[in-house]
């Protein structure tokens, strides 16, 4: 299988990121988040803009996405890893923005955008993607180098 294709596959057969988020004086942190994809390179989800990955986007918008089954066999796991960067959707972004990340829900979960809106609890988030990799496996008899590595891939617009 093609490289483009594992990452592919990857992003659109799960529902959770993993978003690596830094606070201004660098100090890391790993929030699991439920997204939408729009394509391979726009990832959106909703959060409060007082968990701390929010926080941490509002003053360093540069993050690091981990997407991966965790439920994949030992020494059966794809993985993809992207460097982004974050912020909130802007207002006049909103009403359109809001409707590409309810399009994956289920309709009983579908935010309403007021409820994105100040003063509600919740923002849209969006990632844009400047970098994809994925994982490559030790063993792996095309690409492996006896440890676990990553190959940066370009993927194209779906």
């Amino acid at each position: 299988m093609d490289l483009a294709d594992i990452a592919r596959g990857v992003i659109t057969s799960n529902n959770y990121l993993a978003l690596g988020t830094a606070d201004a004086a660098g100090t890391p942190w790993v929030s699991p988040v439920y997204y939408t994809p729009d394509g391979y390179a726009d990832f959106y989800w909703v959060s409060s803009p007082e968990t701390r990955h929010s926080r941490n986007i509002a003053v360093r918008p540069d993050v690091s996405i981990a997407i991966y089954d965790s439920q994949a066999p030992i020494g059966a796991a794809e993985a993809v890893y992207m460097t982004a960067t974050a912020a909130a959707v802007p207002p006049e972004k909103l009403d359109r923005l809001a409707g590409v990340f309810n399009a994956r829900l289920p309709e009983q979960k579908r935010i309403a955008v007021e409820e994105l809106r100040p003063p509600a609890l919740f923002r849209l988030y969006h990632a844009k993607v400047i970098e994809h990799s994925v994982l490559i496996r030790g063993a792996d008899p095309r690409y492996g180098r006896g440890a676990d590595s990553r190959l940066t891939v370009t993927l194209p617009a779906p």
